[in-house]
Parts: structure tokens; sequence; C-alpha cells
């Protein structure tokens, strides 16, 4: 769990940084620039970054069923070379999806005006950009990201609907209670980060659209990145003793002053 946890971690900061330094620039510098092949590398690592996370958090639901479901194989079924598998082909699979969108964006003739509605280098305002009929990239956004969205989501709701079942056959009340907290972290970040991106493009390229995807991105581009350490961190019982342990101190020493 440490080990898929710790690859969310890092995949966050770099998901941020992607582009949130870009966003203050042009907020606080007005320097709203960026060169054609800044911009795609945005789209790569945006899109990267984005399915890479919707795999890492299918694996952790797969960890989460493994844990509660068949608590006596855990060690076998999630061994070091078993969580190095997941993680890789997280990776892999994010970064070849990103890849598809990219080369097939960068190809584009973009002969109109070179203004982004959009604080970030996204697919859908490159597409209105675009000189050319771009149905067909729409279209393939909608269906090749709706359906990897889709697939991932399922089988986090497959996995989460055995953990249920199981729950059911566990007599104590504090048993449940205790299972189930490992999970809520877990849950948290599953449904603010499928429901953003579901929201954002599995709808069609418009005016409205593009601004609505404004409010999500910032959403799952600031706002998620910086909740899912505290989230997690927060159901940690060493990290919640930690912090009272600290507050503590400050308060006898406050008061000792």
């Amino acid at each position: 769990m440490y080990f898929l946890m710790a690859n969310l971690s890092f995949l966050d900061f770099f998901y941020a940084t992607t582009t949130v330094p870009k966003m203050l620039s042009g907020l606080i510098m007005e320097d709203k620039k960026i060169s054609f092949q800044g911009c795609i590398a945005q789209l790569y690592m945006f899109h990267f970054m984005g399915c890479t996370e919707a795999m890492l958090l299918t694996s952790m639901s797969y960890d989460r069923y493994v844990a509660i479901c068949n608590p006596l194989r855990y060690q076998i079924l999630m061994a070091r070379a078993a969580c190095l598998q997941l993680a890789f082909t997280s990776w892999l699979i994010g970064s070849l999806y990103s890849m598809s969108h990219t080369i097939r964006t960068s190809r584009l003739p973009f002969c109109k005006m070179n203004r982004i509605t959009h604080f970030i280098c996204d697919i859908k305002p490159l597409l209105k950009l675009a000189c050319t009929d771009t149905h067909l990239n729409e279209s393939l956004v909608n269906i090749v990201t709706g359906s990897l969205g889709f697939i991932t989501f399922v089988m986090i709701i497959i996995s989460y609907t055995f953990i249920g079942i199981h729950l059911q056959n566990i007599r104590s009340e504090q048993g449940r209670s205790k299972a189930f907290s490992t999970c809520t972290s877990h849950l948290t970040v599953v449904l603010l980060f499928f429901g953003t991106a579901f929201c954002t493009y599995l709808s069609p390229v418009t005016k409205d659209s593009l601004e609505q995807d404004r409010i999500t991105a910032i959403l799952f581009t600031v706002i998620t990145p910086a909740l899912n350490p505290i989230i997690y961190a927060l159901r940690n019982k060493e990290v919640k003793k930690a912090f009272r342990r600290r507050y503590f101190i400050k308060w006898i020493k406050s008061i000792c002053d």
C-alpha cells in the first residue's frame, strides 16, 4: 500500500508542477505566452500524469481488495514483484495514452488565432484553434479517454463490491468499521479524480464546455493533488499521533510561558 502511495505522491508532485508554475506566472507576472513546443510538452505531461493516476488508483483498489478479502495471502499476492509490475504498467499505459493524443494533436494545422481559452495546453482548447475538421480527433478523445476512464472506474467498483460483500460476512461491527476505514481515503480520492475527469472529457467541445473545463481543471490539477497527501495522512494513525503530540507539546509550552 505504501509503495503505491509513494508512486501517487511522486505523481501528484509532478502533476501540479506541470501546470501550476505557468499558471501562477500568468496570474502574477502576466507572462501568458508559451511556445508551441512548450505547449505540446505540457499537453503530454498533463495527460501522462492524469492517465497514470487513474491506473494507480485502480491498482490501489486491488491492493485494498487483497488486504481485506485475502489477508492471509496478502504477502504473496502483493509481493514486491507484483507491486513493481502494477506501478510499471500504470506508468507505461499513461505514457502510451498521452503520446497517442500528443502526436495526433501536434500534427494539426494551426492557422487561426493563437490564443488558448484555458490556463493550460489541453486537447479541447487546441482543437478549437485548428484550421481543419477536428471531429475525428474530438471523437477519438471522447472514445479513448471515456473507455479508459470507464474501464478503470468499473474495475474499482468491482473491487469495492467484493469488499462490501466480504464486510457483510464480518459479524463484529468494530471489525467492519476498522476494515472499511482503510478504504475511505482511497474512495474520496477516486470520487474527486474521476468525477472531474468525466465532466471534462466526455462533454462536446463548445464555448460553455470550455468555460466549465477551466473550473474543473483547477480541481484535478491543483486542488486534488494538494488534497491527496492530506486525505491519506489524516487516515494514518501514526501521522495523527505525531500531529496531536506536536500540537500538545506546543499547547503545554504556551501554558508554561
